[in-house]
């Protein structure tokens, strides 16, 4: 069985608080990756809540973003169509998601997961790490075309990260 997990693709990353022309050039691609991928499709939520700016995350990154039931908290538009009642969301107050990790555990016959999203930087990286941590002898995937950064050079040096870290990269 295959896994792809769709970071974070929410309208504050892509045109919202923390959007980037980055994050627009790549909707087409996720959008066209989840339409044709076979195997099961997992969205994650970066979800926060009114008292963002007295948390950690808040004081260090102030730019409110994400905020439960928000317009920007909500998974775009154009891939929340493609979303079905099977397809599980996982809202994450952090990065990473210890959750989507043991659920990805849990799974019997797990081939491979593949992460697309954002940031590839921030939440990318900290899910395949995870999902790594948990599962050190699955193949964890990123698909760079589908993926991008706070800035292009993060993206890219994430990107070399998890290939030190034996995360498949592709193109």
């Amino acid at each position: 069985m295959k896994v792809l997990v769709v970071v974070d693709m929410q309208n504050d990353f892509i045109e919202g608080a923390l959007g980037s022309k980055e994050a627009i050039a790549i909707l087409s691609h996720v959008e066209k990756k989840i339409k044709n991928f076979t195997g099961e499709v997992i969205f994650t939520r970066d979800t926060h809540y009114d008292n963002y700016s007295e948390t950690q995350e808040g004081q260090k990154l102030p730019v409110s973003h994400c905020i439960k039931g928000t317009t920007g908290w909500q998974i775009n538009e154009r891939l929340e169509k493609l979303r079905t009642r099977e397809m599980k969301v996982f809202d994450k107050p952090t990065f990473g998601s210890v959750k989507l990790a043991e659920y990805l555990a849990g799974k019997e016959n797990l081939e491979s997961v593949e992460l697309i999203g954002l940031c590839t930087d921030i939440c990318v990286i900290s899910n395949a790490m995870l999902i790594k941590a948990f599962l050190p002898e699955v193949e964890i995937q990123i698909d760079a075309s589908c993926c991008a950064g706070v800035t292009p050079e993060s993206h890219h040096n994430a990107l070399e990260a998890m290939k030190m870290c034996q995360i498949a990269v592709n193109s």
